[in-house]
């Protein structure tokens, strides 16, 4: 059974930054397409919202519009860790934060939720105005 663990996320205002972590267990990791996304607060029948993603073998990146020159998604296959440096937060990058892996390790459909196999249970990040 593959697990998915998120850490990383807090309280911060608007302007700081916060390093999300994620960690899979197994050892096929570094095949795994990543990507973390995330839900807002008093949505909870609203699709999860793509955040960033990276391939497994290719490292390729893909950033949502709302995120892009501010978050950088990276990745340590040698400790099964995915990151997420988050600068210049703004109150609207509220959420709880997911992180996902995908057996599609070049991720053809990285946007979509439907597209990962496995998740973690989430992690809190709070921006204050």
């Amino acid at each position: 059974q593959v697990q998915v663990v998120e850490s990383g996320g807090g309280l911060v205002q608007a302007g700081g930054s916060l390093r999300l972590s994620c960690t899979v267990s197994g050892r096929t990791f570094s095949t795994y397409g990543m990507g973390w996304f995330r839900q807002a607060p008093g949505t909870p029948g609203k699709e999860r919202e793509f955040v960033a993603a990276i391939a497994g073998i290719s490292r390729t990146t893909y950033y949502a519009d709302s995120v892009k020159g501010r978050f950088t998604i990276s990745r340590d296959n040698s400790k099964n860790t995915l990151y997420l440096q988050m600068n210049t937060l703004r109150p609207e990058d509220t959420a709880i934060y997911y992180c996902a892996a995908s057996r599609d390790t070049g991720l053809y459909y990285f946007g979509l939720p439907g597209s990962y196999d496995y998740w973690g249970q989430g992690t809190q990040v709070t921006v204050s105005s």
